[in-house]
């Protein structure tokens, strides 16, 4: 089973039940077969740049970022309960609320677009 955690700060209006049915669905069309859990957070402008700052060590607003286990806390290690945490993906809102409206797109759908695209990352698809 895959398990999806969704957290936002400040009560952002994404639909939480869409993010994790999109991601799981995506999961399962990349392969991801085993038990695992990926944890999503929406976060505003200020906390996208202090993780930004902290972990990549620069100043840009990204609208995506996501991080393995092993790149926030060492080592990766399989947990006693069987399932691997893939790691965490971070949209930044406003952001997904600029490019949903330069795009032309709902701003659920430019949501779930970014976590997906966050998730390539996590299965180690990085941009060429």
């Amino acid at each position: 089973m895959i398990t999806v955690n969704v957290s936002k700060q400040s009560n952002f209006p994404v639909k939480s039940s869409l993010i994790k049915k999109r991601l799981r669905e995506f999961l399962v069309k990349e392969g991801i077969v085993s038990d695992c859990v990926v944890s999503v957070a929406v976060v505003g402008e200020e906390k996208m740049l202090e993780i930004g700052k902290k972990h990549l060590k620069d100043k840009l607003l990204h609208n995506v970022l996501s991080f393995t286990e092993s790149e926030i806390k060492g080592d990766f290690i399989y947990p006693p309960d069987g399932k691997i945490y893939l790691g965490d993906i971070i949209i930044c809102y406003p952001k997904v609320l600029e490019e949903a409206k330069e795009e032309g797109t709902l701003i659920d759908e430019k949501a779930c677009d970014l976590v997906e695209h966050g998730a390539l990352h996590l299965l180690g698809k990085h941009h060429e």
